[in-house]
């Protein structure tokens, strides 16, 4: 996706788990809004990015060409370029009660909060 950002457009790409659901439905609910390059960390070039892929599979990785975010800042840049400024504001204002959760629900893929929560995204 092209942003704005200092009077130049700004393209985004997101490196996440492709083998996570609660991922993969984060990228279409996100993809509805916005234009991105999505890439799944187990086939895509980490190198290019100089990432591992012991951190990505820790945490989505938002880069830009102005700046790269990841874990819970990644989520929040994207939930405010997508036009959720105050779901995005929310999870900045909390710190790291939202970064405790995101680092949370990262690692626990499988239960059925965050399969819960992929299924709302999924409509």
């Amino acid at each position: 996706m092209k942003i704005w950002g200092d009077s130049k457009m700004v393209e985004i790409t997101v490196i996440y788990d492709g083998q996570c659901q609660l991922c993969k439905n984060s990228i279409s609910w996100v993809s509805k809004k916005l234009t991105i390059t999505a890439l799944d960390f187990h086939t895509a070039d980490l190198a290019q990015f100089q990432l591992s892929t012991e951190q990505c599979s820790r945490e989505v990785f938002v880069i830009t060409e102005v700046k790269r975010y990841s874990g819970a800042q990644a989520v929040a840049f994207l939930l405010k370029v997508r036009g959720n400024r105050v779901l995005s504001a929310l999870l900045t204002l909390s710190g790291p009660i939202g970064r405790t959760g995101y680092r949370w629900v990262a690692g626990h893929r499988n239960s059925w909060p965050v399969k819960a929560l992929s299924r709302i995204l999924e409509n």
